[in-house]
């Protein structure tokens, strides 16, 4: 049926017409097209006096001052530490500049600069088309120099119409306050270029081993192609990709008269050479320390590297430096480490201190030899085999709390389990067929230890281990767990800070480098000043896994790693090559604590293979190093007593106990005998005296 001839829809028809009459009316009865102008009129005022206001209220006279103002860490006393990667560079007026580096930047970012604004009607338009093709994404901003530098007054990277309105009008003013000559200065002494390098002067010590003022067209185009993306455009990482946007910024130099063509094809031809020249200040005192802080503050606090160096943040954290100091120290006496492979490369280790009572973390080492910011992180990123280390988490803990105690009688048997005949064996090849636990745990015995976690079950002990904040994976969820062997491995951050809870009696803190950030307005921008506590372990149990660990060190198997003059507990675990390697080990593992401090080392080489593992057996590679690191740090603590004693002494006296309540039982017996029978003889004596009276 024809719709147009149907009478439904010309009826539809006739109503809307009568509709769109009857708003055409109304439209011009009450003229609403002026009053539409006039509302979005006093929309764009209103906006414009705010924007005006912000703008003229944003001190833009100190934006010089902040921008050479670094992100600063306080440690646990909230005193000053040092900054993240001395940041803010060299500050060079731009005299001391290269023209060639200038030249660069502006046919790059900002071909207007000396004639512009503040702001390029160009830039906006772009920004406004990317808002349409990106559905309301804003994706680029119409960026001047003096709007890139407003980006950094307002603290803010969020791609917004605020922000973007905000930084125009911000431009604006910054461009009344600063001459040309000062916002080229500021702008490119507190770009960053990369490998911790902020500002021209240190990009090019770091470089090209030149001053700035030194660089020529083809250096100068490759410090300007680093603006776009540090990391992708730096030549000491990515030299072909460095060149090739050099080759592009130079042509853009030719288009812009800043160079002939001919200039311009003799430096495509110049090789680029990277030479680093460039000395790091001691303001990035702690280096892998800050690295963890910096990597926790993007990690778990979502803040961008960018901001954090370039923002004048405060961050307070867990860090002692007394303790720190020390830390790296003893990780300097090379004298304590195993010799170095044959082809020269080292023993690598890393240690890690704790505050049990609140989880801060008060030092850390992340390596011996050259140290690379923001490299590798043997504390946090490394996962290594945990060997016995993971004993008292995954055995020992859960089976305390099912009802055994620190003497229960554990076998000692060399024998097969499941289906698939899984045999540990003690390293000694001795068994005894029985012994206590605390002995099983101090030698660090292994058929017990797997025996038990049969006894109390597979899943028991993954629970448990899951609850020291250790995740356990699939493929290692078997009995071998109880020995360490895992695939998936553990890091010392992770193992230090599972140990806390036997430290605090029971309680494990969230462990955390960042107590809080402050950003250059005085605003709190993060607050972790009160981490979370979850109580894993009753207060009785960890008592008495201290009670157990304190044998370790004392009789057990880190005797030889105790401090002089110290009472510690803690675990010691390694893990073993594969036979055709020869005998040694790859892993090596001591954890101790007290009341105040947990620290946790680790020893072996980055990549283990035939021609590098260590020779020794057990800890004792690592026990030297552990013995020296602790007599540095633990009088740098309260040095709180246990609340508990050694296993083994509390086994004895309760042995020694037991005994002399035998013999008084006996003792006693045997003159409440003889006074019963004096009583009996002296009963007959009187009763035969009576009879005769």
């Amino acid at each position: 049926m024809n719709k147009q001839a149907s009478p439904f829809w010309l009826a539809i028809k006739q109503f809307m017409k009568r509709v769109w009459r009857v708003i055409r009316y109304v439209w011009y009865r009450l003229q609403l097209t002026r009053w539409l102008i006039l509302a979005v009129l006093i929309l764009i005022f209103a906006m414009s006096s705010w924007l005006t206001f912000k703008a003229k209220t944003a001190n833009v006279g100190e934006i010089k001052a902040n921008l050479q103002t670094p992100t600063a860490l306080y440690d646990i006393k909230d005193e000053r530490a040092g900054t993240l990667y001395s940041q803010k560079g060299t500050y060079v007026d731009l005299d001391k500049i290269s023209p060639q580096i200038q030249n660069a930047v502006l046919s790059t970012e900002d071909r207007t600069f000396y004639t512009n604004h503040g702001f390029s009607i160009k830039g906006l338009a772009r920004a406004a088309v990317g808002l349409v093709i990106h559905h309301g994404q804003i994706t680029v901003g119409g960026s001047t120099l003096r709007l890139q530098l407003a980006m950094y007054a307002t603290l803010s990277k969020t791609q917004t119409f605020s922000r973007n309105f905000e930084e125009l009008f911000l431009a604006v003013q910054i461009t009344k306050v600063y001459s040309k000559q000062d916002i080229l200065a500021m702008y490119l002494n507190n770009a960053y270029f990369g490998n911790g390098v902020w500002g021209v002067q240190d990009a090019s010590k770091r470089y090209f081993g030149k001053n700035a003022s030194e660089l020529d067209a083809s250096e100068g185009a490759v410090i300007a192609a680093m603006l776009r993306s540090p990391s992708f455009y730096n030549p000491a990482d990515h030299l072909d990709n460095a060149t090739a946007r050099r080759n592009l910024i130079l042509g853009l130099m030719v288009d812009n008269n800043k160079l002939t063509q001919a200039q311009a094809d003799a430096a495509k031809k110049e090789r680029l050479v990277v030479t680093n020249t460039y000395e790091q200040s001691d303001g990035y005192r702690y280096p892998y320390y800050f690295d963890e802080v910096v990597n926790e503050a993007i990690n778990r606090f979502g803040l961008k590297e960018e901001d954090l160096v370039k923002n004048g943040y405060k961050i307070y954290t867990a860090l002692d430096q007394s303790q720190q100091s020390k830390m790296e120290t003893t990780f300097k006496q090379n004298w304590l480490f195993p010799d170095n492979a044959a082809d020269g490369t080292l023993v690598q280790g890393s240690s890690v201190a704790i505050d049990p009572k609140t989880g801060g973390v008060s030092a850390v080492v992340g390596g011996r030899g050259e140290y690379t910011i923001r490299g590798y992180s043997r504390i946090t990123q490394m996962k290594r085999q945990p060997g016995s280390t993971i004993k008292p988490l995954a055995v020992y803990t859960p089976a305390l709390e099912d009802g055994y105690h620190y003497d229960s009688s554990l076998e000692d048997k060399k024998q097969s389990y499941g289906t698939n005949h899984y045999t540990p064996t003690n390293p000694d090849n001795v068994y005894t067929g029985s012994m206590p636990m605390y002995q099983a745990l101090a030698n660090s015995t292994n058929a017990p230890a797997v025996w038990l976690l049969n006894q109390i079950g597979l899943k028991r002990g993954i629970k448990s281990v899951e609850k020291f904040g250790i995740s356990v994976p699939k493929s290692d969820q078997n009995l071998a767990m109880a020995l360490g062997g895992w695939q998936g491995g553990v890091s010392p951050y992770q193992m230090a800070s599972a140990y806390t809870a036997f430290a605090n009696n029971g309680e494990l803190s969230e462990t955390h480098f960042i107590r809080k950030i402050v950003d250059a307005s005085g605003a709190v921008i993060v607050d972790n000043t009160e981490p979370s506590k979850t109580r894993i372990m009753s207060q009785k149990t960890a008592k008495e896994m201290t009670s157990m660990m304190l044998g370790v060190y004392n009789n057990g198997t880190g005797r030889y790693a105790k401090p002089n003059g110290y009472q510690v507990a803690g675990k010691s675990g390694s893990t073993e090559v594969p036979d055709s390697y020869g005998f040694g080990t790859k892993d090596q593992w001591l954890v101790g604590y007290t009341p105040d401090i947990v620290v946790t080392t680790w020893m072996g080489y980055d990549k283990t293979d035939q021609d590098h593992f260590m020779k020794n057996t057990s800890i004792d590679g690592l026990a030297p190093i552990f013995k020296y690191e602790m007599q540095q740090l633990l009088p740098t603590t309260a040095q709180t007593d246990f609340d508990t004693e050694d296993a083994q002494s509390l086994a004895k006296k309760e042995q020694s106990g037991t005994s002399n309540e035998l013999v008084d039982s006996i003792e006693s017996g045997f003159k409440d005998g003889i006074n019963k029978a004096k009583d009996t003889a002296n009963q007959w004596y009187n009763n035969l005296k009576g009879f005769f009276n």
